[in-house]
Order: C-alpha cells, then sequence, then structure tokens
C-alpha cells in the first residue's frame, strides 16, 4: 500500500512539476508578446477637455469619452465594497489570479459545458483593459494571467483597484467611477446612494444590456444580484438591503455639468486648445482656464438678451410659433407631449395656448404646468407690419392671442410674459484694457440657434464708433480739442460720376463753428469729414491700421470719416481699449491658462502691449468721448453728449463712450470704457440689407418706453450699461491721471481761445496752447439745451 503511495506521490509530483515546465515553456514562447506592464505606473487616462471661467465654474466639455478620474482615499468604503462584492471578493487575499474562482468555473465548465462563473479577478481586468483585447481565446486567457501576476508585481492592490475604477467602461460614454455617477444621476461618488451605488458596480458584467436608462427593468435585476451579494458578504445589514431594493430605478442621462453659459467663448477658447495640441485635446484631460469672471459673463449673457427681447417687443408681435389646432382642443396628455418634443431657449419657454379671456389667457408651459398670463404680460403685442410699422395697442387678449397657439414666454418676475424668438441679433464683447483679457464675450442670441459668432466674426460697418480715431489723427495732425471747425453743409461735386455728395448731420441740424471736443461729443458728422481733410486720408488710414483695424479693402474716400469701413465686436473693442488704457494696443485673449490633469500649467498666455498713440493722445480722445457721457457748454448753451444715457445710468463722471449708427439704422454700436473695463455693444440684423427701423409709442406701455428710431444711444446703449452695472460694481470711480506733457488753460467755449474772464478749463499737449484771447462778444450767453441722438 505504502508503495503505491509513493508512486501515486511521485506521479503527481511529476505531473506538476511537468504542468510548471509547460508554464515555463509556454511564459518563454509568448513572453516577446507580452506588453512592458510598468508603463502602469505611469499611465496616462484619457480625460476630456474641459473650459473653466477664470474662478473656475466649468464652461463646456469636449472629448468622446467621459472620465473623471479620482484615487481610491476620494472613493466611499460602500462603493469599493459593492465592486468587491460583485466583481472580485478575494481581491485582497490572492496574487492576481482566483485559483478558488478558476477551479469553480473550470468545474460548472466541465460538468455542463457552459461558461456559467467568472473567473477573471479584478487585476485580470485590469490586464485585459489595459493591454488586450476582448477575444475569448485561450492564448489571450493565459496572456492576461501572466499580465496580471507581473501587474501583482509592480503595484500595490489599491494602484490597482485605482486603475480598474478609473478605467471600465460603464455606458453612455462614461468611463470609471467619476463619470458614472455623473452621467447617470448627476453627482459626486460620496454623494450616491447605496440603491444607486448598487446600480453603477453592477454595470461592468453588461453596460449596454443592464443599463438603468436603456434597460431599467434588467438594471434593477442586476441591481438586486449586486446587493444580494453585498448582504451575503456582510458589507450591508438586511435593513440598508430592503431599503435599496425598495428603491425605484431613477437614472436619467446627465450632460456635463455646465455651470456657466457661455458657449461662443468655449467655443472660441475650444478652437485655440485644438490649434495647439491637436486630437490630444480631447483626451489629456486639459483644463483651459479662460480670462473670464463668471458674474461678468453672466451680466453680459443677460443684457444681450434682454435688449434683444427689449427690441423685438418694442417693434411689435410676429404671431404664434404655431397653431395646433382651430376646432378640435387637444388633450393635455397631446400637449405635454408635444411641448416635451420643444427646445427651450434661455430665457424662452415654448408654451401653448388653451383658452383666452378679455385680458388673461390659460397656457400650458413646458414642464410648468398650467400658467395664467395676465394682461401686463399680453398687453405689449400690437401688430407687426413691418420693421418701421406697427398695429394699434391691443385692447383685449384675444386679439394676440388664440386657443391652440403654441408660442414663447418668459419669466417676468413672478409672473410670465409673451414672448417671440426675435430675428434682430447682437454681440457684446468686454476686455481689460490693460492686458487685453476679455471679460465677458455673447456672440448672438443663442448659440444653439445659431452658431455664428457675432463677436469674433460679423464685419459690419463702424458707423460713428469710427470717429475717435479719426479725431486721434488730427490731434496729432496739429489740431487741439478746442480747435474750432465749421460745422456747415458740404456739397461735393465729383466731376468724374457727375454726382454732387452732400453728407449731413444727424439730426439734420448746423451749428457753425464749434469745438472738436462739442464735435466728437455731439457726433457731427461734417467736422469729422473736414478734419478727414485736413489731416489727409492716407494719414488717418495709418491710424486706423495702427489701432488693429484691416485698411486692406477699405476704400480710401471721405465716407470713411463716416464710418463706411467694417470691422467685428472683438476689433472695435480692441481699438477703443487703446485710449482706455493710455495708448497701448493690446492682443485680445481668451485663454489664461491650460493645465493637463495633474494640474501642470502646460501654456500660460503673456500679454501683449504694443504703444500707438501718445499717452496724452489718449487722453485728450478719453477727455472728448467723456463729454459724450456728461456733456459741456458752449458760449453758455449747455449741449449733452450722445451717450447721456450711460451717465444717467450708472452715476460716474470717470465714463467714456462713443455711439454708432450706420445709414438707416443697420449697424448701432456703443462702445465705452474706464479704466478698468471697455466694452462694446453691436445690434443688427445677420441680413446686412434689413434695417433695425423705428418704432411708435405704443400706448399701454407707459412714459419710459422707447420710441421713434433705432440708433446706438437707443438700442445698444442699454445693454452696454447693464453690463457695466455689474462689471464696475467692485471698481470705484477713479480720476484718470494727467500725462507730464499736457498743460491746463482756460478757454472762451464759444471761439476756442483763452477766455478774459470766466470759461472752461481745456487740456493741451505742451505747446499747442492758445495765444490769443477771445473777443468779448463771443462769450455771449445762450439759453436753452441741446440733446441729440446721432443716426450715424
Amino acid at each position: 500500500m505504502l508503495k503505491w503511495l509513493i508512486r501515486l506521490f511521485l506521479f503527481g509530483l511529476f505531473l506538476a512539476l511537468s504542468g510548471v515546465a509547460a508554464v515555463f515553456v509556454l511564459y518563454q514562447q509568448i513572453k516577446p508578446e507580452l506588453p512592458d506592464v510598468s508603463t502602469l505606473k505611469d499611465v496616462r487616462l484619457e480625460t476630456p477637455m474641459r473650459i473653466f471661467s477664470q474662478d473656475g465654474e466649468l464652461i463646456s466639455q469636449y472629448g468622446e469619452q467621459r472620465r473623471y478620474p479620482i484615487t481610491v482615499a476620494q472613493m466611499p468604503p460602500m462603493l469599493i465594497d459593492a465592486f468587491l462584492a460583485t466583481e472580485d471578493d478575494r481581491f485582497y487575499e490572492h496574487p492576481g489570479i482566483d485559483p478558488i474562482g478558476i477551479s469553480r468555473a473550470a468545474f460548472v465548465w466541465l460538468t455542463t459545458g457552459e461558461k456559467r462563473q467568472g473567473a477573471s479577478t479584478i487585476t485580470q481586468q485590469v490586464a485585459r483593459n489595459f493591454f488586450l483585447s476582448r477575444e475569448k481565446t485561450i492564448i489571450r486567457k493565459v496572456k492576461e494571467i501572466f499580465i496580471a501576476l507581473h501587474i501583482e508585481s509592480l503595484l500595490s492592490k489599491d494602484e490597482i483597484l485605482e486603475l480598474y475604477l478609473n478605467k471600465i467602461p460603464l455606458g453612455h460614454r462614461s468611463h470609471g467611477v467619476g463619470a458614472a455617477a455623473q452621467v447617470y444621476y448627476g453627482k459626486e461618488v460620496g454623494d450616491l446612494t447605496l440603491a444607486e451605488t448598487a446600480m453603477i458596480a453592477g454595470l461592468p458584467k453588461g453596460p449596454s444590456i443592464f443599463n438603468p436608462i436603456s434597460n431599467p427593468r434588467r438594471a434593477a435585476e442586476r441591481r438586486a444580484t449586486v446587493l444580494g451579494r453585498m448582504l451575503d458578504t456582510g458589507k450591508i445589514s438586511r435593513s440598508q438591503y430592503d431599503e435599496a431594493m425598495a428603491t425605484p430605478v431613477a437614472a436619467r442621462y446627465h450632460g456635463a455639468e455646465i455651470t456657466l453659459d457661455a458657449p461662443y467663448l468655449a467655443e472660441m477658447s475650444h478652437q485655440f486648445a485644438l490649434a495647439m495640441f491637436g486630437k490630444e485635446a480631447y483626451t489629456r484631460g486639459l483644463s483651459v482656464y479662460t480670462t473670464v469672471q463668471s458674474d461678468e459673463q453672466k451680466a453680459a449673457n443677460t443684457a444681450l438678451v434682454d435688449g434683444l427681447l427689449a427690441y423685438d417687443l418694442r417693434h411689435g408681435y410676429r404671431g404664434p410659433a404655431a397653431t395646433l389646432w382651430q376646432n378640435s382642443p387637444w388633450s393635455l396628455e397631446q400637449i405635454e407631449q408635444h411641448l416635451e418634443q420643444q427646445p427651450s431657449y434661455w430665457p424662452l419657454e415654448p408654451a401653448v395656448v388653451t383658452a383666452v379671456a378679455e385680458r388673461r389667457a390659460t397656457l400650458i408651459i413646458k414642464n410648468r404646468g398650467e400658467v395664467q398670463l395676465g394682461w401686463d404680460g399680453i398687453k405689449w403685442a400690437r401688430r407687426y407690419i413691418s420693421d418701421k410699422r406697427q398695429g394699434n395697442a391691443l385692447r383685449q387678449a384675444r386679439e394676440a392671442l388664440s386657443p391652440g397657439d403654441q408660442i414663447w414666454v418668459r419669466p417676468q418676475g413672478e409672473q410670465w410674459m409673451l414672448a417671440q424668438l426675435p430675428e434682430v441679433n447682437g454681440a457684446l464683447v468686454a476686455l481689460e484694457p490693460s492686458s487685453g483679457a476679455v471679460t465677458a464675450l455673447v456672440g448672438g442670441f443663442n448659440f444653439t440657434l445659431n452658431k455664428f459668432n457675432r463677436a469674433q466674426q460679423a464685419e459690419r460697418q463702424m458707423g460713428s464708433n469710427i470717429k475717435p480715431f479719426i479725431y486721434s489723427a488730427a490731434l496729432d495732425s496739429g489740431f487741439t480739442l478746442a480747435s474750432m471747425i465749421n460745422d456747415a453743409p458740404i456739397n461735393h461735386w465729383d466731376a468724374g460720376s457727375g454726382n454732387s455728395w452732400k453728407p449731413r448731420n444727424s439730426p439734420n441740424v448746423y451749428d457753425g463753428p464749434i469745438r472738436i471736443r462739442e464735435a466728437l461729443a455731439r457726433s457731427k458728422n461734417v467736422v469729422s469729414i473736414r478734419l478727414l481733410r485736413d489731416t489727409g486720408i492716407p494719414v488717418a488710414m495709418q491710424r486706423l491700421n495702427a489701432f488693429g483695424f484691416d485698411t486692406a479693402n477699405i476704400p480710401a474716400t471721405e465716407s470713411l470719416a463716416l464710418g463706411s469701413p467694417s470691422a467685428t465686436p472683438l476689433q472695435m473693442v480692441t481699438g477703443f481699449a487703446a485710449f482706455a488704457n493710455g495708448g497701448a494696443r493690446v492682443t485680445p485673449f481668451v485663454v489664461q491658462r491650460i493645465e493637463d490633469a495633474q494640474g501642470t500649467v502646460l501654456y500660460e498666455t503673456t500679454p501683449s502691449r504694443v504703444p500707438v498713440i501718445s499717452k496724452e493722445n489718449a487722453f485728450l480722445i478719453s477727455q472728448a468721448l467723456n463729454s459724450a457721457i456728461q456733456g459741456g457748454t458752449s458760449a453758455g448753451r449747455r449741449w449733452t453728449g450722445t451717450g447721456w444715457r450711460a451717465g444717467r445710468a450708472l452715476q460716474r463722471q470717470d465714463i467714456a463712450g462713443k455711439t454708432g449708427t450706420t445709414n438707416d439704422s443697420r449697424d448701432a454700436w456703443f462702445s465705452g470704457f474706464t479704466p478698468d473695463r471697455v466694452a462694446t455693444a453691436w445690434v443688427g440684423f445677420d441680413d446686412f440689407g434689413r434695417p433695425l427701423g423705428r418704432t411708435a409709442h405704443n400706448p399701454n406701455l407707459g412714459a419710459d418706453q422707447t420710441a421713434g428710431g433705432e440708433f446706438g444711444g437707443s438700442t445698444a446703449l442699454p445693454i452696454w450699461v447693464n453690463y457695466m452695472k455689474v462689471a464696475l460694481k467692485d471698481y470705484p470711480e477713479q480720476t484718470r491721471p494727467v500725462p507730464e506733457h499736457l498743460v491746463t488753460a482756460t478757454i472762451d467755449t464759444g471761439s476756442g481761445l483763452l477766455s478774459h474772464g470766466e470759461g472752461m478749463t481745456e487740456y493741451f499737449i505742451e505747446g499747442t496752447e492758445p495765444r490769443r484771447y477771445g473777443r468779448p462778444e463771443t462769450q455771449q450767453q445762450f439759453g436753452g439745451t441741446s440733446i441729440t441722438d446721432e443716426l450715424f
């Protein structure tokens, strides 16, 4: 008997040694094909590029895969317990492969012929996910085992688990538990409930089969399996199990958790990063920090949208977006199903009118249910006839609304207001004038509706926004703010064309000799033309080019002085920044820095400043543009500049700015600044040939409404003001320092010469101050106040 036992032992030993030898030979054969698993020590998980505001608010995310890597220390124990109980309950005990699990799976296979038992450990899954395909072959399985053993020799158990939980695909393009928690529940992993944790832990077996969004029934069954394993292994109590089992499947798709709406700026930043890093920008986990502050960007969003909706409101109601029924009303279920398919365009929500009374209407609003729309939200909606004509003021709601109308509404305090998608569009862009950092940028009413970035791409005629640059060239050609120019009609005969050019002021009023300060502040067109003539078109073109405007395609004609050249709002605000910062041309930028997934700074912007005009010139133009806000006096006559609304709204003395409106009011501009912020607002139709039109007074809207023509001072300036109210709140009013080569003199406002008595203090570059005194009769007093709104 002993002899047979010895023989059996020796035979078993022989088989074991043969098996070891066979494994060794097999290892030597496939060793050249095995990957270098030491790369796992420096693995870079593919993570999307994310765009942030300067203060850390998420603006956008770009990349095919969603992955938010987190450390084991950041993972709640409940999450780890759920995965280990389901995927590998002996993970911390085995050497990378689980002989017990392998034996169990092999036994089931040999006795039943079915592969019902999994035998891959978490380490083996890491080996497969990082280095192997998912083909089901013996050689792949052998490679997986060898790689798993090697991984265990290089990494700690926590490091392996961390790689696994950050790598595994979990459906809906989410990779890793951090992304899955966000995609399915909109939460951080630490905020997941037990039921939600078990749901995510059940996904590795089949992310599509057990997906809680697309297959909630199968997902609930898989969740029950995970909870049962956690109960069996003692990780949860019976009461916890029962509570989680009773929890409904409530997962739904959550996009990237955008906390700041700035899509036009995000796309500019996206293109910048793509140009710098190529396609790797989508996988390196880049964090792109932009230059905008969230509060200023929100203010810019609201200012532009409110300004465009206000324009649309005063031009009349164009009718419902659709008519759903006329005779046979829809059921509530039909209405809600229809609304669910309609988009929302902040702040507008789709709604359906179900009943109309004399001065109110009943609506069903998407995701809000039934709402009463009061008269205050309806009474504006007189009929739109054309951009220049509106119908009579409403007397009752049924003149605008009917049951079955699909309409748009917007919140108005605690109530709702009838609205419509505006056909007009616009842009707002602001900079820090000293550096060129963009502090806010909005390229249109809604990015989803139209991705064309008007702030960066819309080249529109400059109108009177060009005048400060023409005047800047004139100051360097011997003129001063006190120089007198004749504000008189021009009639220029062109023998070549046989036509007479008769540029006019707007309004069509002429004041005779006028100081340059007043002429710029009141936007006198004929004065700009006379200055251009005296300065010379080539000099003016050089000045525009120095400020960053492309002069290659600008006709060298006198219409230059009236703003016939085109520029984008971004070019415009960059030009005005030189007046705000003391004469330097800055290069605007939206990306402050770019970091990789580890927080290493890969790129940081170095602001660029190039002097283009003297500090004295910049100061003098700023002074004249300040008069456009604050007004002034000439020969005892009080006059008001074209930007007077900005001074009234902001109640500050350090604002300078310029309105601008092109021929037929196709473009309305306002550009203005303080030493801390410079911003440009533009309004116009994307159809360049469509004028902004005009409106008649609406008796239903009270005394503070805007009526008449659509000009820079009435259409674009309010947008600029509403942004600046927020942008300047932390910047106290300040007095601009006077450059050293400027002197002051008391001048007679009627002649621009030295004053014999009372007058105003004017600034001059040394050597240009007047030497003669004005005659006493030029100081006569005139009564009255002149308030103007310019067209051009």
